[in-house]
Formats: C-alpha cells, structure tokens, sequence
C-alpha cells in the first residue's frame, strides 16, 4: 500500500517499480484489492483507471479492456483530469475522482 499521493505520482512512483498502478479486470481482482484497502488511511485507493476526454472513455493503464465494473450508484458527468478510485469501507465501490486529490493506492503484483 502505498502513501497518499496524486493520480499521477501514483502511477510514476509504481512504473518507477516496475509495475503498474492496479487494475481490476474481474472478480477475483476486485477482492484482492479490497482485502489490501482495508489497509488505507485515506477514505479511497487509486487504482489504474482513467479517463480521457479527448476519446470520451475509461481505460486501465495496463491496457486492459474495462470490461468487468464496480461503479458506484451514484452517476456523476465525466470529465477531463478524472481517474478511478475505490473507497476504502462500505461496498468497496469505483468512484470518479480528480487526479491531483491524495489518496493510498496499490501497484499491481
């Protein structure tokens, strides 16, 4: 687990280890990461999800396809700057959050 930090040190402080920030492509995925967010300081944990604007999508940095989800309910507009995150307690669902908010996240194995 690592410290709070913005979307993109997330994911720069994980390539700089070889990994990558995790992606989530299917059940068995969703509860590894949720056993390992239990963990967290912060209310989410960052997760390789991202939006672009510019091709109006959400895709894993991985390049895997998003095709297994966990969106939260709660529908909320797209937007530029937007990456996923899942919270920490409750249903451990997907959220749309700002990339440069702080919160714990988890490289890929």
């Amino acid at each position: 687990m690592g410290t709070q930090k913005t979307w993109e040190d997330a994911l720069f402080y994980c390539r700089e280890h070889r990994r990558d920030l995790v992606s989530i492509t299917n059940l068995n995925q969703q509860r590894w990461v949720q056993e390992r967010a239990k963990k967290a300081d912060s209310p989410y944990i960052r997760l390789g999800l991202r939006y672009t604007c510019t091709l109006d999508f959400w895709f894993w940095v991985s390049d895997k396809v998003v095709c297994y989800k966990n969106w939260d309910s709660h529908k909320s507009d797209d937007d530029c700057d937007m990456s996923g995150a899942m919270d920490r307690g409750g249903q451990r669902k997907w959220f749309k959050k700002i990339d440069n908010e702080e919160f714990n996240f988890i490289c890929s194995k």
